[in-house]
């Protein structure tokens, strides 16, 4: 949005741009999402997250493979920000709303928030993505789940009492 209004990215960019990045070497490197390199994990992650630790992504690859891995990031990124910037250019008038909203009222509730975004131009849905131009996906929907129960306590009965006396604590 900021480079649409401004004609320049800010400093408040660099969180996302950092978390876009991150998420798109993940892509590459441990799940497989590309073409290029089809679906191998690369490096060596170093991370304990629940330990709240990530030392980094040890590289066990080539030179050659390393720069195939930036172009497919950087790619991945690219592409992403251009259909982001497209999207803001359909909707400018939403976006221009939106900062109207904010102006006048400076926190929005959910039914005005979704006043605004009423008029949004939804994008063409995307092919699925196989990892091949080989493998068409299924038409057919995967199997229906029935929706779980749970009872409540007035629904569950009551456990069955045993008739066997229990022993008595005076003898």
């Amino acid at each position: 949005a900021e480079e649409l209004i401004f004609h320049d990215p800010t400093t408040g960019a660099s969180n996302d741009i950092e978390k876009a990045t991150n998420l798109a070497r993940a892509m590459v490197t441990q799940y497989g999402m590309t073409e290029t390199l089809d679906a191998i994990k690369l490096g060596i992650s170093d991370s304990q997250p629940f330990l709240g630790r990530d030392y980094g992504h040890q590289r066990d690859y080539s030179e050659n493979v390393a720069a195939i891995v930036d172009s497919e990031i950087r790619s991945m990124i690219e592409t992403a920000h251009q259909e982001a910037f497209d999207i803001l250019v359909a909707n400018r008038d939403v976006l221009d709303d939106l900062v109207n909203a904010l102006l006048e009222k400076e926190t929005l509730n959910k039914e005005e928030i979704e006043k605004v975004f009423k008029k949004v131009k939804k994008v063409r849905k995307r092919a699925a993505w196989t990892g091949s131009k080989l493998r068409t996906p299924s038409d057919i929907p995967p199997v229906a789940l029935k929706p779980a129960t749970i009872k409540t306590k007035a629904e569950e009965k009551p456990a069955k009492k045993s008739a066997a006396k229990k022993p008595n604590d005076n003898e």
